[in-house]
């Protein structure tokens, strides 16, 4: 018998002290370097998108891949490259922690067009405010202190 799975993540982390530090001019060459990590890890990009503080990553996590590690693996190996590209002068890291949440196929495509408008969304709402409202929207218990 085979196995089956979907596993529907949208992944969200800032940068460090979430400082505008990712340059919107190579923000792209960023995003093309990210999907050959989630590919690499066998798993499927669907979209991504963000603006100069943080990034949305929606994609289907492999079965045999943990969470913890690919995030690990994207922030470590986008951090190294941004870094040496010099696209990114002012990047120092990604913050410490990310949130992920889980979405079912009926919610794909909305996800999808939520990520795709983050740099119209956030002419609304901060990335503090809406960081807050996702982990409320999926009922994620949180220290707002952490969220500072």
């Amino acid at each position: 018998m085979s196995s089956y799975r979907q596993i529907y993540y949208q992944i969200v982390f800032g940068t460090k002290y979430r400082r505008p530090t990712i340059n919107e001019a190579h923000c792209e060459e960023m995003y093309k370097y990210i999907w050959g990590v989630v590919k690499n890890n066998k798993c499927k990009l669907y979209r991504i998108n963000g603006v100069e503080d943080h990034i949305h990553i929606f994609c289907d996590l492999h079965p045999s891949v943990a969470l913890v590690d690919f995030v690990k693996d994207i922030k470590v190996a986008s951090s190294i490259w941004m870094k040496q590209s010099g696209f990114f002068p002012d990047f120092e890291a990604w913050q410490e922690g990310y949130g992920a949440f889980t979405y079912s196929i009926r919610e794909k495509d909305k996800i999808i067009n939520y990520v795709k408008k983050q740099k119209e969304h956030h002419k609304k709402e901060t990335f503090y405010d809406e960081y807050k409202r996702l982990l409320i929207e999926n009922n994620i218990e949180f220290d707002e202190k952490y969220l500072l």
